[in-house]
């Protein structure tokens, strides 16, 4: 499965610049509904897993080449979600991990929108993304607020 060889393979590249995300995020000041760093690698590992499939469900419904505008967005999402973790983990660049977190959310909307159209559960599948995406932006500004000397 292709697809999720693409969704794992971002997780991958966002791994590399969580190598010591861990120790970074114990030092910042964060909300108290903030989740351990612990809880990060088993809920990404399920919604990448949930992205794989909703695009394979797609591309199966419709093929690559009738994919156009879903495939594209597909794409241009992980893109924008691996990059998150380089702009806060290792250039401690708050302002831009934020904004990336919010167009993350506009492109995972999208996406999850225009798989809907062309199959329902994978659209459905992209909804517990959106909701992490939702939180973790959220949970984005509330760090990068309130730690101005470590995130910039």
């Amino acid at each position: 499965m292709a697809w999720l060889a693409l969704a794992f393979t971002t997780a991958a590249v966002g791994a590399v610049a969580s190598v010591e995300a861990g120790s970074f995020y114990r030092q910042l000041l964060r909300p108290e509904w903030a989740p351990p760093a612990s809880a990060f690698g088993p809920v990404w590992t399920v919604l990448y897993l949930m992205m794989g499939v909703a695009a394979w469900l797609a591309w199966r419904e419709r093929g690559a080449a009738r994919l156009g505008l879903a495939l594209g967005m597909f794409v241009a999402q992980l893109i924008v979600n691996a990059l998150w973790s380089w702009l806060f983990f290792v250039w401690h660049l708050g302002a831009w991990a934020f904004l990336d977190a919010l167009l993350l959310l506009a492109l995972v909307a999208g996406t999850m929108t225009l798989f809907w159209r062309i199959h329902r559960l994978a659209g459905l599948l992209l909804l517990p993304y959106l909701a992490w995406v939702g939180f973790a932006s959220a949970l984005t500004w509330s760090v990068w607020r309130n730690n101005p000397t470590l995130l910039f």
